[in-house]
């Protein structure tokens, strides 16, 4: 039996969309607000949301942004329901992916026949990609091998370090070999011609950086940099591919790291088109909160310049909206330290 969440406040609309999906023996979930269909949505895995757009606490929109970056719910089927559908907004969903929109009122057929396509289409491509795999989407996405091969590579190389503020490589270079980063931070990032930068990605020890463009065989899109004194091992080019042809778990556990860094790029993207300030910035604490914790406290180190880099916006700004969250008692500030101390109101800051 299929499991379908229903995220709506009005409690009419809700009670009378599960009755017809119980009856047409689906499984049903619902919430009756934003925050709460995200919570059951990751607890409970469904195989399909409808979800409406206007909502208090949390709306469509950050339900769908917020599921769409986290691994467990990204390929749930989505599906919105809304009074009104105007361009921009039908836009906006779809650009966070979105797979339909159903416009109230709607009647059963109509509901029925959307959730039907969209499981479907849905288990269509899980199949696809069992036949390509020979173990399945859920089995192929969760290997690791593939990884402990990478970590072995590694291992006994050349190592090189940088003093903060070094540079790795510049964009526009050719690559020569895979970087394996052994203690400190990196970041990646890209210049205009006034030299502004943006931040497209921070790595921390246990990370590869350059392997896109090796197998590209083209140049660094991005230029890399240490924010912190770093220790990197040094995997030749050739024995990097020698372990690509010769190793199908590590050939698969590539795919995921393209894949996630493909899903990351998008969402960063979108945020810069799309959010608040005070959003873009809560978003990089987390980030970075969840990525680069030194302690278990939910504290990190950041210089409030690749702050505003990361975020995308001027140093001014982001100390302005740091002093604001300090002052709503979200974050405490000593020095370049950041310590969340409230981390749900943060993860439901607005859009």
């Amino acid at each position: 039996m299929k499991k379908i969440l229903v995220i709506e406040d009005n409690e009419d609309v809700r009670e009378n969309i599960q009755e017809i999906l119980e009856l047409s023996d689906y499984e049903v979930l619902t919430a009756e607000n934003g925050k709460e269909g995200k919570e059951k949505a990751i607890a409970e895995r469904p195989d399909l949301i409808l979800c409406d757009v206007m909502m208090p606490i949390l709306d469509g929109f950050g339900v769908l942004r917020i599921l769409s970056k986290t691994p467990e719910t990204a390929d749930i089927p989505f599906i919105f329901l809304t009074a009104k559908v105007e361009r921009a907004d039908m836009r906006k969903g779809m650009n966070l992916g979105a797979d339909d929109y159903l416009t109230k009122p709607f009647d059963d057929v109509e509901l029925l026949d959307a959730i039907e396509l969209r499981l479907k289409k849905s288990e269509r491509l899980k199949t696809s990609f069992d036949k390509k795999s020979g173990e399945g989407v859920t089995g192929f996405f969760q290997a690791i091998k593939g990884y402990e091969a990478f970590k072995e590579l590694s291992e006994n190389r050349e190592t090189r370090h940088y003093r903060k503020r070094d540079i790795l490589f510049e964009e526009g270079e050719y690559p020569k070999q895979l970087f394996f980063l052994n203690k400190g931070r990196v970041k990646t990032y890209k210049s205009n011609d006034f030299g502004k930068e943006l931040i497209i990605e921070v790595y921390q020890a246990g990370d590869f950086l350059g392997f896109i463009p090796l197998i590209q065989e083209g140049k660094y899109t991005e230029s890399a940099a240490a924010m912190e004194d770093c220790e990197l091992a040094i995997i030749p080019k050739k024995e990097f591919f020698s372990l690509l042809r010769g190793n199908t778990n590590v050939t698969a556990q590539l795919v995921k790291m393209l894949a996630n860094n493909v899903v990351e790029k998008e969402r960063q993207l979108l945020s810069i088109a799309y959010d608040s300030v005070r959003r873009k910035v809560a978003d990089a604490l987390l980030q970075l909160a969840n990525t680069y914790d030194e302690n278990g406290q939910a504290e990190f180190s950041i210089l409030r310049e690749d702050l505003a880099n990361m975020v995308g916006t001027a140093k001014e700004t982001v100390i302005r909206t740091l002093s604001e969250f300090k002052d709503d008692g979200l974050i405490n500030l000593k020095g370049s330290r950041v310590t969340i101390l409230d981390k749900e109101e943060l993860e439901d800051m607005p859009y």
